[in-house]
């Protein structure tokens, strides 16, 4: 989906829930419109402009965070105007060939701690739970060979594990939280094995990531593309955003997923139909941003309960 498609769906991205005693509008999540603390030297008029022309041109990596980092004001009020968010990143093209910046203008938005939580807390207490919990569910063979390798436990047949351990936790938890119908237009509710298609895609690394991209044509995105000799040996990853390869600075599963799901925060992009519990529950749940403003379903909201509680 194209920057300029994903901002023709905010019109409805808020709701209203309403009781008989009042109305509360529910805003938050990656489109919102937020409030950033002050960040010292953000550049203005002609001295923004100016920075913006060295970015085009600077090998120097220390220098391209910098300005980055000048300009990021700026490129937040281009993110939240629909004029000029389609044109973001011809407008600042590092974002295509310098790892690190989607994590830098995340840093700057919510600070070191929200940054840091969900790498903190998924190893340390969430991905067994989500583990012990998806164990009640109705096995699979998708779920089966999941949970095998989120266990890091040999397989039964010759395939190959389906992920490292890290990637197929997660989509175990996508197995938690399966995609809903979403109204008339798409009546059949989606399979998770389609779902897991709109997360994280893979291919070899003897193919050529320029043949990829021209087969995304109507995909939705942003999606990680995992490129390695196998799925469960990734050598690098790449968000795929607008037909374009942003190179992620994590060579791990876990990292480069972080850095998917802060770049719907720092592109302001609408969640994919299919991931959206996926996304909410973990923007609410790990990440700890805007519960509370955020619609959630009853589903989302049950399972934070049930592993919050599980000891």
């Amino acid at each position: 989906m194209t920057f300029r498609a994903t901002k023709a769906f905010l019109s409805g991205e808020s709701r209203t829930t309403s009781t008989s005693h009042n109305r509360v509008e529910l805003k938050g999540g990656p489109t919102s419109s937020r409030t950033v603390c002050s960040i010292d030297d953000q550049q203005t008029g002609d001295e923004c402009m100016e920075a913006m022309s060295l970015l085009h041109h600077t090998t120097d990596r220390d220098l391209v965070f910098q300005k980055m980092k000048e300009t990021f004001q700026y490129r937040q009020q281009m993110l939240h105007d629909p004029q000029q968010s389609a044109d973001i990143l011809q407008t600042f093209p590092r974002f295509l060939d310098m790892k690190g910046l989607i994590l830098q203008d995340f840093l700057l938005m919510f600070g070191a701690e929200t940054a840091s939580r969900f790498l903190g807390k998924w190893e340390t207490g969430f991905k067994d739970k989500v583990i012990q919990e998806a164990r009640a569910l109705r096995e699979t063979p998708l779920l089966k060979k999941l949970l095998t390798s989120a266990l890091n436990e040999n397989p039964d047949t010759a395939d190959e594990p389906e992920w490292d351990s890290d990637m197929a936790s997660l989509l175990v938890l996508l197995h938690l939280l399966t995609p809903q119908p979403a109204g008339r237009k798409r009546p059949k509710k989606i399979s998770v094995r389609e779902a897991t298609d709109h997360l994280v895609k893979f291919q070899k690394s003897c193919q050529s990531l320029e043949d990829h991209l021209r087969t995304t044509e109507g995909s939705p995105q942003p999606y990680l593309l995992a490129s390695g000799t196998s799925k469960a040996q990734v050598s690098s990853f790449y968000i795929v955003l607008d037909r374009k390869l942003l190179p992620c600075q994590s060579c791990t599963s876990l990292g480069a997923f972080d850095e998917l799901f802060k770049s719907h925060f720092v592109f302001s992009m609408k969640y994919d139909d299919a991931l959206l519990s996926l996304y909410t529950f973990l923007q609410t749940t790990l990440y700890n941003i805007d519960r509370g403003t955020t619609e959630e379903t009853p589903r989302v909201k049950e399972l934070r309960a049930k592993l919050l509680n599980k000891q």
